[in-house]
């Protein structure tokens, strides 16, 4: 029993509390208006790359307590869905999404629609998305699936000369 005791003790020391998630890191804001209210739209990277993670924040001036919010994210060929705005899970106080990527570079839309004590609104916001980062993306796999590949053939060839050699063939006429 002092064991179990002593254990649970050393485990309850020894365990570190996790660390508070990081708030969002701004680096540009543009003002949007929708309706009758003005909405900050905040990102966490700019310019926005194609394909690269970033956080989007979306705050009425008036903040969001008494408001419900829709965001439509409208691609360059046109197609996007409709989706309830909710609370940004690192900023409590926001609209927001987080470690979202916009896969395609060209023209993007964000369609908004606010409803609050001043009646409803419609607004949107166009954003101009840049080319991917980095490589271009078959030479990224290329690269970082090469030596698995390669590292399978080796053991494939090897398998297959272990396996011919250990193999003998005993021809008899009984």
């Amino acid at each position: 029993m002092r064991a179990l005791v002593l254990a649970v003790l050393i485990a309850l020391l020894v365990a570190t509390p996790a660390e508070a998630v990081p708030p969002v890191e701004v680096v540009h804001t543009e003002n949007v208006r929708v309706g009758p209210y003005a909405m900050e739209v905040s990102f966490s990277d700019w310019p926005i790359r194609a394909e690269r993670s970033l956080d989007f924040v979306f705050r009425p001036a008036d903040g969001i307590a008494a408001h419900d919010g829709r965001l439509r994210i409208v691609s360059p060929d046109g197609t996007g869905r409709e989706a309830r705005l909710a609370r940004h899970p690192r900023a409590r106080d926001m609209w927001g999404l987080d470690i979202r990527a916009l896969p395609d570079e060209g023209r993007w839309r964000l369609e908004f629609a606010v409803s609050g004590p001043r009646g409803e609104g419609r607004g949107g916001l166009d954003v101009a998305v840049g080319p991917r980062p980095g490589p271009p993306a078959l030479l990224s796999w290329t690269v970082g699936l090469g030596p698995a590949l390669l590292g399978g053939l080796a053991v494939l060839v090897l398998w297959w000369r272990g396996r011919r050699t250990s193999r003998v063939d005993v021809w008899t006429w009984d």
